[in-house]
């Protein structure tokens, strides 16, 4: 299928949005059902975190835009089976059902009620959590974390495919279908191609590089055994965080963000706050989450303790304050963007706008982040 506009589920009207204070900025309209463009004044606060996140800061964020559980079913359930094919999650696969990355999926991409698009965006959000929870989880126990390179680098290729000489492909072809992490990056990729462009997937190639980079930065910390300062953590979570996800908004929509568009200076710092802001947030809730881990960990709040001397929960409301700054950020650099820009640059923004509601929504609620 072209990226061109999707075409509407049967049977399941077409998603307007939610009304009322607070939620206009959010509201998709007209007929490319388009978020329209954020303004500084435009938003409220997402709503209270449910569970163990009860605890979580108030976070400044725009409200999700729909919770269509059983859209969000049928993604995760196929979602499932397909990591099951792959191999990622052998033996945890009821624990990554209760993830639930199929609704993650649903409320981020608001302006799709396609499973096809949004199962296509899902299956590679998988396979780079995958890395993460395979290679870095294994790195932070204190296995061999200068493994850790090797294997990112060969993530990599899994998804920008190596072309080699004579017998050395038929090994490396080998060890990319049995490796499951490496398998789930090359299959993700590959089924994409039906709802994205060339340039579409080489931006998504570009963007999970720079979140790999991060990733091997973070065993050099741990190599080290010191924590690193904050300006230096930020810098790197600027590059580990969700933005290989958040650069399929258009893709998964149906439409394409010109390449030209999407590297221009204004629209790549909008970008970029609202990637920072999402990572952000999910260092507030996985805190919790990662507290018993073995070894040192690494998350905004535990990097402001270290540094400052404060206490872990000063560290946690300084951290969402932090988050905060960059979604007002962003809603100024996206409303000043929206006074000249044609309607897909508008869209796409909206578009960011949206995942950060969907996010905020999903890390409240998932049991990765919530477990009682």
């Amino acid at each position: 299928m072209p990226p061109s506009q999707s075409a509407a589920r049967p049977g399941r009207p077409l998603p307007t949005g939610p009304t009322g204070l607070g939620t206009s900025a959010a509201r998709i309209t007209g007929p490319l059902r388009t978020p329209a463009p954020p303004t500084a004044t435009r938003t409220a606060p997402g709503a209270p975190a449910r569970g163990r996140g009860a605890g979580v800061p108030e976070l400044y964020c725009p409200p999700h835009l729909r919770d269509d559980a059983a859209l969000g079913e049928e993604v995760n359930e196929r979602l499932v089976r397909w990591a099951e094919e792959v191999g990622i999650y052998a033996g945890r696969l009821e624990k990554f059902r209760q993830a639930d990355f199929g609704r993650l999926l649903m409320l981020t991409h608001p302006d799709t009620d396609d499973p096809d698009r949004l199962l296509a965006a899902a299956r590679c959000m998988a396979a780079e959590f995958a890395v993460d929870d395979y290679f870095c989880d294994e790195a932070a126990a204190g296995d061999h974390p200068e493994r850790l390179g090797p294997q990112l680098m060969l993530a990599q290729s899994a998804i920008d495919p190596a072309q080699l000489p004579g017998g050395a492909r038929a090994r490396y072809e080998r060890a990319m279908a049995g490796q499951p992490v490496w398998n789930a990056l090359r299959r993700s990729v590959a089924d994409l191609a039906g709802y994205a462009s060339g340039s579409q997937i080489n931006r998504l190639r570009q963007e999970i590089a720079g979140l790999f980079l991060g990733m091997d930065a973070e065993a050099g910390w741990r190599i080290g055994g010191s924590p690193p300062p904050v300006w230096e953590y930020l810098a790197n979570r600027q590059m580990n965080s969700f933005l290989p996800c958040m650069a399929l908004v258009d893709a998964v929509g149906g439409y394409e963000l010109p390449a030209d568009v999407y590297g221009r200076p204004d629209v790549r710092r909008a970008t970029l706050e609202a990637a920072l802001a999402s990572v952000l947030l999910n260092d507030v809730y996985s805190m919790h989450k990662e507290g018993g881990a073995q070894g040192v960990e690494y998350n905004l709040p535990t990097v402001i303790a270290a540094e400052e001397g404060c206490s872990l929960q000063e560290a946690l409301r300084r951290s969402a304050d932090l988050h905060n700054e960059l979604v007002h950020s962003f809603e100024a650099s996206a409303a000043e963007i929206t006074l000249t820009a044609d309607p897909v640059l508008t869209r796409y923004l909206g578009g960011l706008w949206a995942w950060l509601g969907g996010n905020k929504e999903w890390h409240a609620s998932s049991p990765r982040y919530n477990q009682s």
